[in-house]
C-alpha cells in the first residue's frame, strides 16, 4: 500500500492549488482518504475527508475554500484549494484507512510523504 501526495508549491494569497494523492497497492473506492496537514510548530491536524461513498467532511477554516474529490478509475484523490490564505501554510499529507466514524481524526492506516504548501506574497 502506498499512496503518493503531489501538487503543493508557493503560491500568493488568494491563490489556488490542486493536491493529488495517487494510491498504488491497493483499490481505494472502498476506502476512506484524509487530508491532513502540519504546520511548523503545531500539530498535525485533518483538514478533510472522503467516504468510499463520497461522503466528505471538511474542517470548518477550509469549507467553502477546499473540495475532496475522488476519481477511482485513476486510484486518485484531489484536494482543490481556492482562496489560500497564509494561515493554510503546512505540509499536506494523504493517508488512508478502511473504517472510522470521524474521518478527520487519527489514527489512519497509511500515509503518503507530504507535499509542502506555502502560502505568501
Amino acid at each position: 500500500v502506498q499512496l503518493q501526495a503531489s501538487g503543493g508549491g508557493l503560491v500568493q494569497p488568494g491563490g489556488s492549488l490542486r493536491l493529488s494523492c495517487a494510491a498504488s497497492g491497493f483499490t481505494l473506492d472502498y476506502y476512506v482518504i484524509g487530508w491532513f496537514r502540519q504546520a511548523p510548530g503545531k500539530e498535525r491536524e485533518g483538514v478533510s475527508c472522503i467516504y468510499g461513498d463520497s461522503i466528505t467532511n471538511y474542517r470548518s477554516s477550509v469549507k467553502g475554500r477546499f473540495t475532496i474529490s475522488r476519481d477511482n478509475a485513476k486510484n486518485t484523490v484531489y484536494l482543490q484549494m481556492n482562496t489560500l490564505k497564509p494561515e493554510d501554510t503546512a505540509v499536506y499529507y494523504c493517508a488512508t484507512v478502511f473504517r472510522t466514524n470521524d474521518c478527520l481524526r487519527e489514527p489512519y492506516d497509511y500515509w503518503g510523504q507530504g507535499t509542502l504548501v506555502t502560502v505568501s506574497s
